[in-house]
């Protein structure tokens, strides 16, 4: 089979304004979520990309009624669920293609008493354990069985009951899996070390909004009463804070003056003083960022005087998802900065491509990687390279666009899958990026 790839004719200064898409990992749990009531729920700014397309797929095949009402508007109604689909090759095919399928396991056993899911994909970034799912649903009194041979999780649930849990991990999918599954579930379900994103905290009003009775939104301490039944309602997704940031790398990067809309910016957590600390200039404007073009950016240091370091961490600390855009956007700051990403072991293998570009990085080991940026002295060069998952995608999509000369990507699969029409919306901005 033939794979896409971007073709991209680096050193152009960018202008203009783009538009978030909506955001990602909301949507995956947002469609997920329709699976809890028989009536019409309506969800605006669904982001046109892989995965979430991917996810509406199995849904209508399931029995859920599909009406796309423009590009990113839909309505779902799930009166009529087929649940046989769940034995067949095609709900095994798909599932297995990306890592969100996983949450349909929450509703299916609240409304229905059982779930079967293959194990779900996404990236290659390392292990990414399905405990905190299991576990969280086990407490409620559902029953696992895994089949190793094919690779099959079998989920009963009939008798569930409210249930208090302490979470060893703060996971946002197994947080919003307990939380689609305690909401139609007898009693009170108490989690304590629940994820609390953003996009937890649409889900949780979304819920509420459906006749949920959900407190503790916004905290890791959510208490939740369970009800008989859930209603429809109207919902609009966020923007997708990765890709603000990812915008704001990219303005620095190849020294452009953007202005990125609806940005949602309260919502934006520390993501924004994670880029200032790179030295990067911008303004919240009416809920706008304006990022004036900057021809330099200084990494501050600690008021010690010692390297800067970013770290990722469970909300409200910085996202993982845009450690690989920050790593990036340093290689041409003045100054050094010790990236740590601690989640995910196989992240920061993407640096090799960066040092092929001529980007001075040491890798210290899977977590750890300091760069010495190059201050604009010693631009980037581009070369031919694959992208290795969604994030490092765009990653070095930012890197290409920055570079001196021409860059290939490879498996650009991977960057469609977390980004809407990523080449036309960088044209409309004066990018030369062509697909091939």
């Amino acid at each position: 089979m033939l794979m896409n790839k971007f073709k991209i004719n680096g050193g152009i200064k960018l202008k203009g304004t783009i538009k978030p898409q909506g955001a990602k990992n909301e949507a995956l749990q947002i469609l997920c979520a329709v699976l809890l009531t028989p009536d019409e729920v309506e969800i605006k700014n669904i982001p046109n990309i892989r995965d979430v397309n991917t996810l509406i797929d199995i849904i209508e095949e399931m029995g859920v009624q599909v009406t796309k009402l423009n590009a990113n508007d839909y309505k779902f109604k799930a009166n009529n669920i087929n649940l046989e689909y769940l034995h067949s090759k095609e709900f095994v095919a798909k599932t297995s293609k990306i890592r969100g399928s996983v949450m349909l396991v929450g509703p299916l056993v609240a409304r229905f008493g059982k779930a079967y899911i293959p194990k779900p994909g996404g990236d290659k970034i390392g292990r990414r354990r399905l405990d905190t799912h299991f576990i969280g649903l086990q407490n409620l009194g559902a029953e696992f069985n895994y089949d190793a041979d094919g690779k099959f999780y079998r989920v009963e649930g009939e008798n569930l009951k409210g249930a208090y849990m302490l979470l060893d991990e703060a996971s946002v999918t197994g947080t919003a899996n307990i939380i689609m599954t305690a909401i139609l579930t007898p009693g009170k379900t108490t989690i304590y070390n629940a994820a609390c994103e953003p996009y937890i905290q649409q889900l949780c009003k979304m819920l509420n909004s459906m006749g949920g009775n959900i407190s503790g939104i916004g905290s890791n301490l959510l208490i939740i009463e369970g009800v008989d039944k859930l209603g429809g309602c109207k919902h609009t997704i966020l923007p997708d804070m990765i890709e603000i940031g990812s915008f704001i790398g990219l303005a620095a990067m190849t020294g452009s003056e953007l202005t990125i809309e609806n940005v949602s910016y309260k919502d934006l957590g520390i993501i924004p003083k994670a880029f200032q600390r790179l030295g990067i200039k911008f303004e919240n404007r009416n809920d706008n960022i304006y990022i004036p073009a900057q021809d330099k950016y200084e990494i501050e240091t600690f008021i010690d005087g010692s390297i800067m370091t970013i770290d990722d961490a469970p909300w409200p600390g910085l996202t993982p998802d845009l450690l690989s855009v920050l790593l990036v956007t340093a290689t041409q700051a003045k100054g050094s900065v010790l990236i740590h990403q601690k989640m995910f072991e196989s992240r920061l293998f993407f640096v090799d491509k960066l040092i092929d570009m001529g980007a001075q990085i040491i890798l210290c080991d899977p977590h750890r990687a300091t760069i010495i940026g190059l201050n604009k002295d010693q631009v980037l060069r581009g070369i031919n390279m694959t992208s290795p998952d969604i994030r490092a995608g765009m990653a070095l999509l930012i890197a290409a666009l920055s570079a001196k000369g021409t860059s290939i990507i490879d498996n650009i699969d991977q960057i469609d899958r977390g980004y809407e029409r990523i080449d036309e919306r960088l044209r409309e901005l004066g990018a030369d990026i062509t697909r091939i």
